[in-house]
């Protein structure tokens, strides 16, 4: 039972199940972490210090969590000004273990963790498991990438912290994942959406039937899917799949995930991570059940706090259902990858939507922006299922231009591909080839 101990909070009274709290059970346990986190980025991180200052701010005007508003929030861009470790919190020796994001767009974005902080993230995960439908006894695949990616080390430390058993098989090396599958017979998976249509299609090329393995739950994450290719994955493996959610620079995965009894959006553990959601060129507080950017503040955090974190996830604040605390929908899209085509803002998630209400297309696709002469092209690239006629792929392209430009408004070029490669592990939704200007 030892994933229960994070579940229990000492608050001058009978310890309290926290997962199952009152609104202002949890509020005032937020209000008591924020204190002492504003406090300490304010002392120990001379970036917060100067944002403060600037901003006119001092940890002492922090009394309710409707003042957190008053302070700055902080964008990746800051990370990576502070690179490598200038917004660490504590003293190096106190650091065990560092992540790092790609940094493919510019510097990567690094991270640290005290023991503690990865005794909290481990117990977390395991939270976030237990949520998701996985329990003590079980065996785990995790085709979450390891090293430097948060995903893979993450999620092993909160499978053992569960006291389920870890398979650590890590990201690519897709015949191997079905071997595994086939061979240690694992109750539960963990990788990106995307991924696991990747193993379900090699098993398939294989002659496995995906509903007939031992895999009775997947937990996937770290990229946007839709309802759609739930049901894809649901009804092709006969399992429950849920959805987790994190970033490396808030802790990783295990900030948030769906519960298996209702899959409604992902429960965010209010007692570590504080959220809002703002308007994304105002940064005005945006009220419950709006569409924003989410911003999280974390409140426990000691090597890497960060305040009022800019995500660039598209969702929305809903009331608790599996539990009390706050669930985050699942996320529409970034408003990093808004692609603007002839003065209409449009994302990715918006084709996948339609796209998976086709039989005959699968929800794997690429949009891809080029420029002819001085205007900007897209067309979208999308698979069809196996077995699929030319002329049948060429009706299913008509169908979806034609959506596409009933519910978006944009013309596009499709192509109905036999396969289309969207890359291991986190699939490339976008890929702009215009030129730089």
């Amino acid at each position: 039972m030892t994933a229960l101990i994070t579940n229990r909070v000492a608050g001058g009274g009978p310890e309290l199940d926290i997962e199952y709290a009152s609104r202002d059970e949890i509020t005032a346990l937020q209000i008591n972490r924020a204190k002492a986190t504003l406090r300490h980025v304010y002392y120990n991180v001379p970036h917060y210090r100067k944002a403060f200052t600037d901003l006119g701010v001092h940890p002492d005007d922090f009394r309710e969590m409707a003042d957190l508003a008053k302070f700055p929030m902080t964008e990746k861009e800051d990370l990576r000004q502070n690179y490598p470790f200038g917004m660490f919190a504590v003293p190096q020796e106190q650091i065990a273990r560092v992540h790092a994001s790609s940094g493919t767009t510019g510097r990567p974005t690094v991270v640290g963790y005290t023991h503690k902080d990865i005794e909290t993230w481990s117990e977390l995960v395991a939270r976030s498991l237990r949520a998701g439908g996985m329990r003590p006894g079980d065996k785990i695949q995790v085709a979450f990438g390891y090293g430097l990616f948060t995903g893979g080390l993450g999620v092993h430390y909160g499978v053992e912290k569960l006291g389920a058993t870890a398979i650590p098989t890590s990201g690519g090396m897709t015949e191997r994942q079905v071997q595994i599958i086939q061979d240690f017979e694992p109750d539960g998976i963990m990788c990106t959406p995307s991924y696991m249509l990747n193993i379900v299609d090699r098993m398939m090329k294989e002659g496995i039937d995906p509903s007939g393995t031992s895999i009775r739950a997947g937990i996937f994450g770290a990229e946007p899917w839709t309802a759609g290719m739930r049901d894809e994955l649901e009804n092709v493996m006969g399992i429950t799949a849920t959805d987790i959610y994190g970033l490396s620079e808030v802790m990783g995965p295990g900030v948030a995930q769906e519960c298996v009894e209702t899959r409604d959006g992902l429960t965010i553990w209010e007692d570590h991570f504080y959220p809002e959601i703002v308007d994304p060129e105002t940064g005005e507080q945006l009220p419950d059940g709006q569409v924003g950017e989410l911003v999280i503040t974390s409140l426990t955090k000691e090597a890497f706090p960060v305040i009022r974190y800019r995500t660039h996830d598209l969702t929305r604040l809903l009331p608790g259902t599996a539990r009390s605390m706050r669930r985050i929908d699942k996320i529409l899209a970034r408003n990093d990858d808004m692609i603007i085509l002839r003065g209409v803002n449009c994302f990715p998630s918006q084709f996948e939507e339609i796209i998976t209400e086709h039989t005959d297309l699968r929800p794997r696709y690429q949009c891809v922006l080029d420029r002819k002469g001085r205007m900007d092209t897209l067309t979208i690239k999308v698979e069809a299922v196996d077995g699929l006629s030319d002329g049948h792929r060429d009706d299913a392209a008509a169908w979806l231009t034609r959506e596409i430009k009933n519910r978006i408004g944009i013309s596009t070029a499709v192509e109905v591909l036999r396969e289309l490669d969207t890359g291991e592990g986190k699939a490339k939704r976008l890929v702009d080839n215009r030129p730089k200007e």
